[in-house]
Parts: C-alpha cells; structure tokens; sequence
C-alpha cells in the first residue's frame, strides 16, 4: 500500500486513514459534516496526491491528445486547463482527466489513482503513432487542493502572485510558501471555488505546513475523502468507478458536453453511433424523503415498483440536510413530479428525482 508524503502529518493530525486506490489515504480528522462545511463556506486543504500526473512533450503532443482525448485539445491555450475522458473502443470510458498545457508543446495530466498503470499503457500504445516524449512523473509529484470562497485569501498569503487573474481552469507557474516554480491551477472537485497545486515531493511538507500556518486565522482545517465525495456529489460530479467506468456511455453520464463529435478521434465511432441510435438511460439525482441515504447498487422503482434504474453514489447532504444519491434512470421513465422508491434489498424507501447539481 503506498503513502503520500504527508502520511504521517495525517496521523500527527488524528486522521482517520483507510485503503484508497491503492494509497493510505485520510477518510476525515473529525467530523466530514464539519470539513464539508469548513469547504463549501470557508477554505479547506487535501492532500489528493495519489492522483496520477503524465507529462507529455514535443511537436506531436497536442496532435496526439486531440486523438487520444475526447475534448477539443487544440483550444487550449498555454496557461488553460480543460476537462476530458479518455474514450475506449466500446463506447465506454477509459478515465477522466484534466489536461493542462503549461507551454506550447508541454501538456500535464491529471489522472485517477487508481487508473494510473491503465491510462499509462494506453497512452503508450496510442503513442506509437505519434512518437510524443511521454513521462509518467506520478510518484515525484505531490498535489494539494486549497478550495472553498476564503481560498484566494490563503494562497495570497503565501505567495505574491495575484490569482485574482485566475478565472476558472485556468494554471500558472509561480513561488508559494517560498518554494520557486510550482503549478498553482484554478481546478477543483468541490464545486466550492479553489485551486490545486502541483509540486515535487521534496517540498510539499513546506507548503502543507506554510498553509495550515497562515490559514489559522482563517480557521482553516485539513481535509479528507468523506468531505471530498460529498461535496461532489452536491455538484453531481462523477467519480470514475461509480458513474464512469470502461462500459459507461459518456452521453448517458452528461458528458456530451466535452465529446468533440466534429472531429475524428479514438472511440469516436462508437460514440457517434450510440448519439445517433440514441440512448436508453440518463443520469440523475435522487432526493431521500425518508432519513436513509442511496448506497451504490441500490435499485430505483417507479411508483408502480418496477425497476427503472440504479444508484451509483449516495451520501448525506450537509448542504441540504438530506439524504442524496446520483443514479441512472430509463430516460422514458423521468417524472419530476411522481414519487419513486429505492430498493436497499432491506426496504423500500421513498425518493423524489433531482436535476443536477443539487445546489
């Protein structure tokens, strides 16, 4: 089981560490509710460095991305972030990823820990075509995620670079906490607003310790996984192994949006195919009206009880202080205003459709 570099911070913080892709990795320090909120209404810090980081180089690196990717890559500008799948043969989805470009022929993924050695043998094979420099610096880098309204407040006590400049998705090169030359991004999976550092392992300990510092006069707290899951699902964002996986339509996920289907790319076929056939589930979000929270695997039943669907995610909402699930329902099947239940093989319990994000 690997470690970040912050382990033992965690530990030394009371963490509660469990087995996550592959990482010991902190589940909360306290109470979830409390960081969830600390995140949505203030500024909150994780470390997520298990996160996997390919650097890919040269004159057919944006050429190669463009087929490897199902967004447009050839829009990014030096400097832009961009969010993106990496499509199979079958329709389905390999990983998501964030795609950066730092300079004219340099990119950074961003990929999921637990996809790292998959996505890395995909994008070699592919590569063979295009011959692009790829590196896979996963285990050099650490990453830290400072998100919540109070983020830019802490950031700009530790560093003189005004990120005010920094809309959403967007990255620059600057010194934070002292430390020269590290990828500070506008980029998140809270939906609460913040940014993500990138930097070598040797000097997060630095800046983990420089931001917890300066930010206690903000009451800023460290925070885990619990809070991180629920806060995406607040905002309906999928999480690769529950909404997304390698049998998942990207069209029946919401990701249509980032399918460049004018173009030609890997998997595209397929893709353009299931747009054209058309689509027999759709994601959606479910509204407990009973004080049980929708656990993946769940099954959704229209009033009548018959199956429609299923649960892919669940949690309780600090939020909306309800229980919410995210799900995939028969798109014939979506009634907004009909009462559903939710089948946990112990009960049933009544639930209500949502559209997404929640808030």
């Amino acid at each position: 089981m690997k470690k970040t570099k912050l382990y033992e911070i965690h530990k030394s913080l009371g963490a509660n560490m469990i087995n996550f892709a592959g990482f010991k990795m902190p589940i909360s320090y306290g109470s979830i509710i409390n960081e969830h909120k600390s995140v949505r209404n203030n500024v909150g810090i994780f470390d997520i460095s298990h996160m996997g980081q390919f650097l890919v180089e040269g004159k057919n690196a944006e050429d190669f991305l463009q087929y490897c990717c199902s967004n447009d890559v050839k829009k990014i500008f030096i400097g832009r972030a961009q969010y993106n799948y990496l499509p199979n043969l079958n329709g389905g989805i390999i990983d998501d990823l964030i795609v950066y470009k730092i300079e004219k022929e340099k990119f950074l993924l961003v990929v999921n820990a637990s996809n790292i050695q998959k996505d890395w043998e995909h994008l070699k094979l592919l590569n063979k075509e295009f011959n692009a420099d790829l590196k896979n610096i996963s285990d050099n880098v650490s990453l830290l995620s400072i998100q919540g309204p109070n983020s830019i407040k802490l950031l700009s006590k530790i560093s003189d670079f005004n990120f005010g400049t920094l809309k959403n998705y967007m990255n620059c090169i600057t010194n934070v906490a002292g430390v020269k030359e590290v990828i500070v991004a506008s980029t998140g999976y809270t939906g609460a607003g913040g940014y993500e550092i990138y930097c070598n392992n040797e000097n997060v300990r630095q800046i983990w310790d420089t931001l917890l510092n300066e930010g206690k006069e903000l009451s800023v707290l460290p925070i885990g996984l619990g809070a991180r899951d629920s806060l995406r699902l607040e905002m309906g964002y999928c999480l690769y192994g529950n909404e997304i996986d390698d049998n998942t339509s990207p069209i029946e996920a919401g990701l249509d949006w980032i399918t460049k289907t004018e173009t030609n790319f890997y998997g595209s076929n397929r893709i353009k195919e299931d747009i054209k056939l058309g689509f027999k589930y759709t994601i959606i979000g479910i509204k407990s009206e009973d004080r049980i929270i929708p656990r993946r695997g769940n099954l959704i039943l229209n009033s009548k009880k018959n199956k429609i669907g299923r649960i892919t995610s669940g949690t309780f909402s600090p939020t909306l202080k309800i229980p919410i699930g995210i799900g995939f329902i028969s798109k014939d099947d979506i009634n907004y205003d009909e009462e559903i239940f939710i089948d946990n093989k112990r009960k049933l319990f009544k639930a209500r459709i949502s559209s997404l994000p929640f808030i």
